[in-house]
């Protein structure tokens, strides 16, 4: 027994030494970030939200043309055209939906809405789906060149929306003004808790409270590209074109998981100018996407691996380090591309604290001394133990400024569940990765939606 005894203790030790080793290199990067940020905040009055009232007007015309992927989104597609044809405060603008031959049930909801709007134009794919959502939106790029051919329209800017959205009346008229000289705007998005389920969905409002609120506007400040959301961005259609005769026609790729992410990067590395908007209404709110995101265990589990696949292993592949000596964009891609990592080192973490848990039981129960602490681990240990509580105070801060002071305090237990979930989400991307080397083809791995209930809207 004494031997078992020993080898737990050694066992612990290590794994303890690996995850703080790797937890304090985690947390100095995540550290280095709140600084940037805390620099820009005190340093630069623009940090602070834009009002609809002080945009400067546009001087060029043309359409706002909004493209929204749809598969398998009967559930949902209906509610979320007729409440952005309510809700959009723009002179002319048409909604072009994505749509696959062997979905008739999301065809009929769409089609329903299209037969009361003609501002809703439906774009039948050729192709049986699920392929990709890049796929789908290509579609939709080629329906809106055959339609400018054909009626002559000007077009401002073409905007991402996925069909589960909500959007703001002010969005496109934000998106008038500022997509004027840039080649893309992305606007924040702020995720919906969903009721019973606060501690799952919520999580995602707090990682895109801090995301949106502060780790974009240190990226962009520090010249590093700017992934976009795949939802509430707004991209010149002459860097659409640009890309696409690169590509050969097409300007998303319809072999990548998180087209979104490498579209922003590709933008940034053709020298496009990228801003994140945080513009307030009238009324003081933020001008935003809102949705309802995976309000169960294995839903999110299935979320958070395709990003994982598509952006720190899929994307490290298909992107690569990008234009030589920006440093700045070459650190926010490792932090991009840490996820795997991080995970070995938290999934070391919580094996490390089962092991020491079990070494007190048994050496209780043998009543056998424990060995000391090594100087050196708890220096380690309080250095962690002071980053954890800086990194909970600063979620709490970001999550209480955007939802609330009861939000605020519901992050501290949704940090646990985010690490859970982000846990069971690794090896999943990594059969998935390991299947797509193998030569499985990728196709659209989306999870089922729900639209808010609007005789409450958000």
């Amino acid at each position: 027994m004494d031997g078992i005894i020993a080898g737990i203790d050694v066992v612990t030790r290590e794994l303890l030494l690996f995850a703080g080793a790797g937890l304090l290199i985690g947390g100095l990067d995540d550290l280095l970030v709140d600084l940037l940020y805390l620099v820009r905040r005190i340093g630069f009055r623009d940090a602070a939200p834009l009002c609809c009232d002080d945009l400067p007007p546009p001087t060029a015309s043309g359409r706002m043309i909004v493209f929204i992927p749809a598969w398998d989104e009967a559930e949902v597609i209906g509610a979320m055209l007729t409440t952005a044809l309510a809700r959009f405060d723009h002179a002319d603008y048409r909604l072009y939906v994505g749509l696959y031959p062997n979905d008739p049930a999301t065809i009929g909801a769409a089609a329903d809405v299209a037969e009361r709007d003609a501002r809703v134009r439906l774009v039948i794919g050729g192709r049986d789906g699920p392929t990709t959502k890049a796929d789908c939106l290509n579609s939709l790029w080629h329906a809106l060149e055959r339609d400018r051919d054909v009626e002559a329209f000007a077009v401002k800017a073409i905007v991402l929306h996925d069909a589960e959205d909500v959007v703001h009346p002010a969005e496109l008229s934000v998106f008038d003004s500022l997509i004027e000289g840039r080649a893309v705007v992305q606007l924040p998005v702020l995720p919906l808790v969903v009721p019973g389920s606060r501690l799952v969905s919520g999580h995602y409002a707090d990682e895109f409270s801090e995301s949106h609120r502060k780790q974009l506007v240190v990226r962009t400040w520090i010249g590093a590209g700017m992934p976009l959301a795949g939802t509430g961005c707004a991209i010149a259609p002459a860097m659409l074109a640009e890309i696409a005769a690169r590509r050969g026609g097409d300007p998303f790729d319809s072999t990548s998981l998180t087209e979104d992410y490498e579209l922003g990067l590709r933008i940034a590395e053709l020298g496009g100018e990228g801003l994140f908007a945080r513009v307030t209404d009238t009324d003081g709110k933020i001008v935003a996407v809102r949705a309802f995101f995976p309000a169960d265990l294995v839903a999110s589990v299935r979320q958070k691996a395709r990003w994982m696949t598509g952006i720190a292993l899929v994307g490290w592949d298909r992107t690569g380090w990008g234009r030589p000596m920006a440093l700045g964009d070459h650190w926010w891609r490792l932090r991009d591309r840490r996820g795997p990592l991080a995970m070995l080192v938290l999934a070391a973490a919580y094996l490390g604290l089962f092991a020491d848990a079990l070494a007190i039981v048994l050496h209780a129960v043998e009543n056998v001394a424990r060995p000391p602490i090594d100087a050196g681990l708890r220096w380690l240990f309080l250095a962690n133990g002071l980053l954890l509580w800086w990194r909970l105070a600063v979620r709490m801060r970001f999550t209480g400024r955007t939802y609330g002071v009861r939000e605020a305090f519901w992050s501290l237990p949704r940090f646990i569940v985010g690490n859970f979930v982000a846990l069971a989400a690794a090896p999943r991307a990594m059969i998935r990765y390991l299947l797509i080397l193998r030569g499985r083809p990728v196709m659209w791995d989306k999870t089922r939606h729900v639209f808010p209930d609007m005789a409450t809207p958000p």
